[in-house]
């Protein structure tokens, strides 16, 4: 029996058990029980670890969809303006034909003088103005009216009206003609320099 004591395996044994007897009188179940992952009463879906909620990340995707907005109504407040530029410029387009067209016929029924033209037009007046008004009325008679229309403006207001009224007795046509003239000596633009035209018959 003694032996038995002292054998090593024994003593082995003891103190294995008194290790079990010790760690089980000092730790209980229960306390297993409260160190549980997940308690009994709540659920893995509970945990506050799945409700995380940053406040920087919820700020962050409201300025986004600020930002959003913001550039939505940019993007339409760009689309009106192009609309209203696309009309404003249908509309300058429709005046500058107008005026253009205007243009035309004001060049078309308005006789000008130009520069370089002037003095030579000064010429002839003067020396249509020292024919007879026979010969006067038979060479203007064959001139272009806008010429003839220059010359008369030119000469003074009784040497014109002599010369209209020996043309308008060359016949029907010179009388229209000379009808015509006299009308158009009120569409002559004024000389470019100081030159003093006569007034119109």
């Amino acid at each position: 029996m003694i032996r038995i004591l002292q054998s090593s395996w024994l003593t082995a044994l003891l103190g294995c058990l008194l290790y079990l007897g010790t760690t089980l009188a000092l730790v209980r179940p229960d306390k297993f029980a409260s160190a549980r992952l997940f308690p009994s009463n709540r659920s893995a879906a509970d945990d506050p670890s799945w409700k995380f909620k940053n406040p920087e990340i919820d700020q962050w995707i409201a300025q986004m969809k600020d930002e959003k907005e913001a550039l939505a109504l940019r993007a339409q407040q760009l689309n009106d303006w192009q609309i209203r530029l696309d009309a404003e410029r249908q509309e300058i387009s429709t005046v500058t034909q107008t005026v253009a067209r205007l243009q035309s016929d004001f060049d078309k029924n308005v006789i000008r003088f130009r520069a370089q033209e002037t003095d030579n037009v000064k010429h002839q007046a003067k020396l249509i103005a020292a024919m007879s008004p026979a010969s006067a009325a038979l060479m203007l008679n064959e001139m272009a009216d806008d010429d003839v229309v220059r010359i008369l403006f030119i000469m003074k207001t009784d040497e014109a009206s002599v010369v209209l009224d020996t043309m308008s007795k060359l016949g029907k046509p010179e009388a229209r003609r000379a009808a015509s003239l006299t009308a158009r000596l009120h569409q002559v633009l004024p000389l470019a320099n100081n030159a003093a035209p006569a007034a119109s018959p």
